[in-house]
C-alpha cells in the first residue's frame, strides 16, 4: 500500500465529531450517517508575519515545486506547483525568469517532455480517482489535444521513441485488474496493444535503432524482473530475472543501442550503478558505494553519468563518465533531491527539498559548474533561521535489528518535550529530511517529532526492507513502541506524553499499534490507513494487486485469507483506548475509505473520542488547497489537544 505525499494551502475547518452510535454492519461508503465528518470550510486568519508561535496556516502555504524535469535540448524546464491551489504544470526558461502556466483544469498527476522540447504529455484524474486521461500540450500553451479519454482503466505512463511519434503505456484496459501494454501512435491517434500481461508489466526505455523496449514485471514493492519486448512481434526476452529478487530502475541506453545502464542491487544490499552490454550480454559494474545511490541521469551527450547518493536520506550529488572514471562531487544545497538532465547539452535541473525549504530548482553546467536558481520556493513569512534539521539516530528493536530515524527536537527546549512519531507510508519508502510543514510547526510549538524508519523502510540494504514481508508484518508495528523504549532514556524527550501518526500503510501502522499496544500512546492519527488487511488487499487497484501477492502474500489463497482475518486492526479495535483522528479520501482508489469508517463506527460504538475527516473530493491524498488547509489544521490542534507542550 504505497506512499501518499501530502505536505502544503486559504481556509480553515468547521469540524470534528466527537460521539455518535452506529454499528459496523456493511454498508455503501455514499451512506455514511454522519454528515458532520464531512469537513466545511471557513475563512481562515493566518495572523501576521513575524508573530510567535506562528500559525500553521503558514506553514500550509509555504510551497515550492515538484516533479521538475529539463527539456532534452536543455533550455526550458517544466515542472508542477499548487501556487494556484491545485497542482498545475508550469514552464520557464533555464536561465529563471517568468514562469508560464500551462494547464488550468483540475490538476495533474504527471507529465513528461516529448524529444521535440516543445511539447508536453500529462496525465489528470478526477478527484484523486487515479484513473488517468491523457493529453498533450505545446510549451506555448496555445495548442492542446486529448490523446486518451478518461475510462475506468487504470495507466501508466511508459516512455516515448526516439523521434518522439510513439509512446508506451501500460494499462487496465482490458480487464480492469491486470496491466497490458500498449504502443500510442501519435499520427494515427491509435492505441494498440503489444504485449498481454498478469499482475504487473510496466514499459520503460526504448532501445535506440530497434524496436525493442525495456519492460519491468513488478517484483513484490522493493524489486522487479526485467525484459526486452520486441513491439512488432510482442516477443518478451529475458534480461533479468534473479533468484533473490532485486530492484531495476532509472534505464538508459547508449545511443547506439549496445550499452543499457541502470540501478540495481542485483546480488548486493545496496543499489549501485551497472552497464549490460547487448552483445557480450555481460553485465558490468559501473559504481558503487556503501549507501543506496539513486537518480541515476546520463547527460550531456552521452558524456556524462549524474546521481545521487543517499546517506540516511541526505543526498549527495556525483557525475562521472559512462565508464565510472572521472568520479566528481557536485556542490549543492543540503536537502532531498530529483535530478533532470538535457541530452543534449550540458544542463543539469536539481530539484532540492530541506527541512528549512519547500522544494527549489535549480540548473547547472556540467561542464563550467555554473549554477542558478531557476524556480525558487516561498515561506510565506516564515523565518528559516526558526526551522528545524533533523538529526539521524539508530537504535536498537528487542529483537537485535537496528532501526532507524530523523529526529527534530524543538530549539531552545532542553528536556521533557512531547513527542509524535511519524510513520512513512510504503511501506517500502524511506523518512528523508524534505520539506514537512506539520513537522515543522509541531517542533515549533515544543513538540518533538520521531520520522521513524521501522524495518520494512528503503535506504539501509535490501534485507532490511524485507524484514516485515508476509507473516513478519508485525514486527514494525512493535518497532514503533521499541523506539519509545530506546527514548526513555532521552532526558530531553517525554516518552509518557507522546502520539502516534502516519499515512497510508503508516495509517495501518497506528491502527495496528494502537490496538495490539493501547497502553503506548496517549493519541493517534491515522489517514487513509488499512484496518481490515483481507477487504483491503482483495480491493486494492490494480497497481497494488501486482506487488502486494509478494510483500504480504496472495489474498487469493486460504492461508494469506486466514492469516489476515486474524492479524488486521480491525480486530483489535476494541483494545483501543486514546483519542483517534482519521481522514479519508471517498475516491481513495489504493485503501478504500470503509477502511477507515469501520474502525470510527466501532470506536465511536464503545464511546471513544474519534475526529474524522472524510473528504468528498479526495482520493488517497489531500490535494486540493482547501482540503490540505483543512485537513492539517484540524489535525495539528488534534495533537496539541492531547498533548501537554511546555512553554
Amino acid at each position: 500500500m504505497s506512499l501518499f505525499s501530502q505536505r502544503n494551502f486559504i481556509s480553515l475547518v468547521s469540524v470534528l465529531c466527537l460521539a455518535g452510535n452506529a454499528s459496523a454492519n456493511d454498508y455503501q461508503p455514499s451512506d455514511w450517517p454522519y454528515p458532520e465528518d464531512t469537513p466545511t470550510s471557513t475563512t481562515l486568519n493566518i495572523g501576521l508575519a513575524g508573530d510567535q508561535p506562528t500559525d500553521i496556516s503558514r506553514f500550509l502555504l509555504s510551497r515550492g515545486v515538484s516533479q521538475a524535469r529539463i527539456n532534452p535540448q536543455g533550455t526550458l524546464i517544466a515542472y508542477a506547483s499548487t501556487v494556484t491551489g491545485k497542482r498545475q504544470l508550469w514552464v520557464q526558461s533555464v536561465h529563471g525568469g517568468q514562469a508560464k502556466q500551462l494547464t488550468f483544469g483540475n490538476g495533474i498527476s504527471f507529465f513528461r517532455w516529448q524529444p521535440d522540447g516543445t511539447q508536453l504529455i500529462y496525465g489528470a484524474d478526477n478527484d484523486g480517482n487515479e484513473r488517468e486521461a491523457f493529453y498533450s500540450i505545446q510549451t506555448s500553451g496555445l495548442t492542446e489535444s486529448l490523446l486518451l479519454a478518461h475510462s475506468n482503466a487504470f495507466r501508466q505512463f511508459g516512455e516515448f521513441n526516439h523521434d518522439g511519434t510513439r509512446f508506451t503505456y501500460a494499462s487496465t484496459e482490458r480487464n480492469g485488474r491486470d496491466f497490458d501494454i500498449y504502443e500510442h501512435n501519435l499520427t494515427t491517434g491509435k492505441s494498440t496493444m503489444i504485449y498481454q500481461a498478469e499482475f504487473g508489466f510496466f514499459p520503460a526505455a526504448w532501445q535506440p535503432g530497434t524496436h525493442n523496449v525495456v519492460v519491468t514485471e513488478t517484483r513484490g514493492e522493493d524489486a522487479q524482473d526485467v525484459f526486452l519486448l520486441d513491439t512488432q512481434t510482442g516477443r518478451l526476452s529475458t534480461l533479468y530475472q534473479p533468484t533473490v529478487a532485486a530492484a531495476f530502475s532509472h534505464f538508459h541506453w547508449s545511443n547506439d543501442g549496445k550499452t543499457l545502464y541502470f540501478l540495481s542491487n542485483l546480488d548486493r544490499e545496496m543499489t549501485a550503478i551497472y552497464a549490460y552490454d547487448t552483445a557480450t550480454r555481460k553485465t558490468n559494474l559501473v559504481h558503487e558505494s556503501p549507501f543506496d545511490l539513486e537518480n541515476l541521469q546520463l547527460c550531456n551527450n552521452q558524456s556524462s553519468l549524474v546521481w545521487t547518493e543517499n546517506r540516511n536520506g541526505f543526498d549527495t550529488l556525483y557525475s562521472s563518465k559512462p565508464g565510472g572514471t572521472g568520479l566528481r562531487k557536485i556542490d549543492m544545497p543540503e536537502g532531498v533531491y530529483s535530478l533532470s538532465c538535457a541530452t543534449q547539452s550540458d544542463a543539469l535541473a536539481v530539484q532540492i527539498s530541506s527541512p528549512t525549504s519547500p522544494a527549489r530548482v535549480f540548473s547547472s553546467s556540467l561542464t563550467s559548474n555554473r549554477t542558478r536558481l531557476v524556480a525558487d520556493a516561498t515561506l510565506a513569512g516564515i523565518d528559516s533561521n526558526q526551522l528545524v534539521v533533523p538529526e539521524a539516530i539508530d537504535f536498537p528493536a528487542r529483537d537485535g535489528i537496528t532501526l532507524h530515524g530523523l529526529l527534530y527536537l524543538p530549539k531552545g527546549m532542553l528536556n521533557n518535550v512531547p513527542l509524535v512519531v511519524d510513520v512513512h507510508g510504503g511501506p517500502t519508502a524511506q523518512a528523508k529530511p524534505s520539506w514537512q510543514p506539520l513537522t515543522q510547526y509541531l517542533v515549533g510549538k515544543g513538540i518533538a517529532v520521531l520520522d521513524i524508519n521501522v524495518r520494512g523502510s528503503t535506504g539501509f540494504g535490501k534485507t532490511y526492507a524485507r524484514l516485515d514481508n508476509q507473516k513478519k508484518r508485525l514486527h514494525s508495528v512493535r518497532d514503533l513502541t521499541d523506539a519509545l523504549t530506546f527514548l526513555k532514556s532521552d532526558p530531553r524527550i517525554d516518552v509518557e506524553n507522546s502520539a502516534v501518526m502516519g499515512g497510508s500503510y503508516g495509517g495501518y501502522m497506528v491502527n495496528a499499534v494502537m490496538g495490539l499496544y493501547p497502553d503506548a500512546f496517549k493519541a493517534g492519527a491515522s489517514f487513509v490507513g488499512v484496518s481490515d488487511w483481507v477487504r483491503a488487499l482483495q480491493e486494492a487497484s490494480p497497481s497494488l494487486k501486482a506487488s502486494d501477492r509478494i510483500e504480504y502474500g496472495d489474498i487469493r489463497d486460504p492461508k494469506w485469507q486466514a492469516f489476515y482475518a486474524e492479524n488486521s486492526p480491525i480486530n483489535t479495535v476494541h483494545r483501543i483506548q486514546a483519542p483517534m483522528f482519521f481522514e479519508h479520501g471517498v475516491n481513495d482508489p489504493r485503501d478504500p475509505v470503509t477502511e477507515s469508517d469501520r474502525m470510527v463506527k466501532i470506536l465511536r460504538d464503545k464511546g471513544l473520542s474519534v475526529t474524522y475527516l472524510r473528504f468528498p473530493d479526495e482520493g488517497h491524498s489531500v490535494s486540493k488547497i482547501e482540503n490540505r488547509v483543512t485537513f492539517y489544521r484540524a489535525l495539528a490542534e488534534f495533537l496539541e489537544r492531547h498533548l501537554t507542550t511546555q512553554q
